[in-house]
C-alpha cells in the first residue's frame, strides 16, 4: 500500500483542522477513547455536535485561541492508501511552519473560505507550494454551507485562483467545493452540491498518482554512513549506506563520487540485507564499489554519464525562519541531504512581495520573508536545481551556535 503525504494550508479559521478532523472521523480513523475525549471537550456537545478541530489542535494555546500555531501531524489509512497529514498554521506569523510541513508533501490542500475568496494568505501559501515544487494542489473551497452552496460563488473563486495558479506555474490544480463542518464532498459526494461533477476530496486523495512524481532518470545517492566492521569475518567489507533519492542503480554501473570526482564501478548492491541486482528511488541500500576510494558521509555517488552540478557558489531562494534578521556576511551551516558545510551569505538580491510577486530591493530578511540570495560554501556542493530535482535541490541553513534551523532553501 503506497503513502501520500499532504498538507493543509489556508488563512486563519478557514477550517483546516476541522477538515482533517472530518477526514479522520468519516474514515473511521479515530480511536474510541480519543473520540470520547473530544466529545467531552467540544463546546457544542449539548447540541450533540463534536468539535472535530480538537483532533489536531493539540496545543493548549491553540485551543484557547481557536487557531493552529504549530504543524500538527496525523496518520490514517483507508483500504486504498496510507496518509500522513500536516495541518499547517494559517496566521501570517507562522508561515515558516507551513514551509516545514510542506517540505516533504506530495500534495497541498489550500483552503479558501467561500465567504472571503482568495486572500493574502491564499497567495502566500500558494507561493510556498510553488517554491517547494509540490506536484499536486487541491483548492478546497470550504464553508459552502454559509453561502447556500452557491455555484456562482464557487465559479468566481475558481476564476480568481486560476490567475494565481497561472502566475506561479502551478501544474496540477483541482478545485473542490466542500463543507468540512457538515462533511459535504469530504468522503462522499454531497447532494447539496449536485452541480459539482468532480470527485470527493477523499476519492481524489486515494486516486492521485504519486509514483509518477518519483524521478527515476537522474541517479543520486548521498552517503549517510560508511560501514567498516573490521572483524575477522568481514575484514575487507566496505559498504556505503544511504537512500537512493532518485534514479536507478545497477551492478556494473560506472559511477562518480562527488565532490572529489573519483570514478569506479558498482561491484555489489545490498537491500534489506539481501544482495540484489538493482535498487531505485526511494529505496535504502548499501553500495559496494570495485575500487578503494576515500568516501565520507555527505558525498554523493552518481552515475558517471549523469552528474549533478558541483560548485561553491549557490543561487538560492529561501524562506527565513528566525527572529534574528538575515544580513549579508552572516555565517551558517548549510545542509543538503547528509552533507553539512560552512557557508556565508554573499549577497541579498531581492525580497519577494507575496501579494504582487514583485521583486523588491532588500538589505536584510526578517521572519517569514521569502528572498533570493547568493551563498558561498567552504567546500564544493553537489546539487541539482530544485525545480529539476527537488530531492537534491533542497537545503536548510543552520545557526552555528544554537543549531536551530533558520532558513529553508531552494537551490536554483
Amino acid at each position: 500500500m503506497d503513502l501520500l503525504r499532504f498538507i493543509t494550508a489556508g488563512s486563519v479559521d478557514d477550517g483546516k483542522s476541522t477538515l482533517i478532523g472530518r477526514l479522520l472521523y468519516d474514515s473511521k480513523s479515530i480511536m474510541i477513547d480519543q473520540l470520547e475525549a473530544i466529545e467531552k471537550q467540544s463546546k457544542n456537545k449539548e447540541q450533540g455536535e463534536i468539535d472535530l478541530a480538537l483532533l489536531t489542535d493539540g496545543l493548549r494555546a491553540e485551543r484557547e485561541q481557536g487557531i493552529t500555531i504549530d504543524v500538527a501531524y496525523k496518520y490514517f489509512s483507508t483500504p486504498k492508501r496510507k496518509f500522513i497529514i500536516a495541518d499547517a498554521p494559517g496566521h501570517i506569523q507562522y508561515t515558516r511552519n507551513m514551509v516545514t510541513g510542506a517540505s516533504t508533501a506530495d500534495l497541498a490542500i489550500i483552503l479558501v473560505d467561500a465567504r472571503n475568496g482568495v486572500v493574502e494568505q491564499t497567495r502566500r501559501h500558494s507561493i510556498i507550494a510553488s517554491l517547494l515544487n509540490i506536484p499536486h494542489v487541491v483548492v478546497a473551497i470550504n464553508k459552502m454551507d454559509l453561502v447556500n452552496y452557491s455555484q456562482d460563488i464557487y465559479n468566481n473563486i475558481v476564476i480568481d485562483y486560476a490567475d494565481v495558479a497561472k502566475s506561479l506555474g502551478l501544474k496540477d490544480v483541482t478545485y473542490i467545493p466542500i463543507s468540512a463542518v457538515f462533511g459535504d464532498n469530504i468522503v462522499e459526494k454531497s447532494p447539496k452540491l449536485a452541480w459539482y461533477e468532480g470527485p470527493s476530496l477523499l476519492h481524489l486523495l486515494e486516486s492521485v498518482e504519486v509514483d509518477k512524481d518519483t524521478n527515476l532518470t537522474d541517479p543520486r545517492f548521498p552517503v549517510q554512513y560508511v560501514i567498516r566492521p573490521q572483524t575477522d569475518d568481514l575484514h575487507d567489507y566496505r559498504g556505503y549506506a544511504g537512500k537512493v533519492i532518485s534514479g536507478i542503480y545497477r551492478k556494473g554501473d560506472a559511477v562518480t563520487v562527488l565532490p572529489s570526482g573519483r570514478t569506479s564501478k558498482i561491484q555489489k548492491i545490498e537491500h534489506n540485507g539481501i544482495e540484489v541486482d538493482e535498487v531505485f528511488a526511494p529505496q535504502s541500500a548499501i553500495l559496494h564499489l570495485e575500487d578503494d576510494i576515500d568516501i565520507s558521509r555527505g558525498d554523493v555517488i552518481a552515475k558517471s554519464d549523469n552528474l549533478p552540478k558541483t560548485t561553491q557558489e549557490l543561487d538560492v531562494v529561501l524562506c527565513w525562519m528566525d527572529n534574528k534578521p538575515l544580513t549579508t556576511g552572516s555565517k551558517y551551516l548549510l545542509q543538503i541531504n547528509s552533507r553539512v558545510v560552512k557557508s556565508v551569505i554573499k549577497e541579498i538580491e531581492y525580497k519577494l512581495d507575496v501579494n504582487t510577486l514583485q521583486k523588491m530591493d532588500a538589505t536584510a530578511a526578517s521572519l517569514n520573508d521569502v528572498i533570493k540570495v547568493k551563498i558561498k560554501t567552504a567546500s564544493p556542493i553537489p546539487y541539482d536545481s530544485y525545480n529539476d530535482l527537488r530531492e537534491n535541490g533542497g537545503a536548510i541553513l543552520i545557526d552555528e551556535t544554537s543549531h536551530v534551523t533558520v532558513g529553508a532553501c531552494m537551490i536554483q
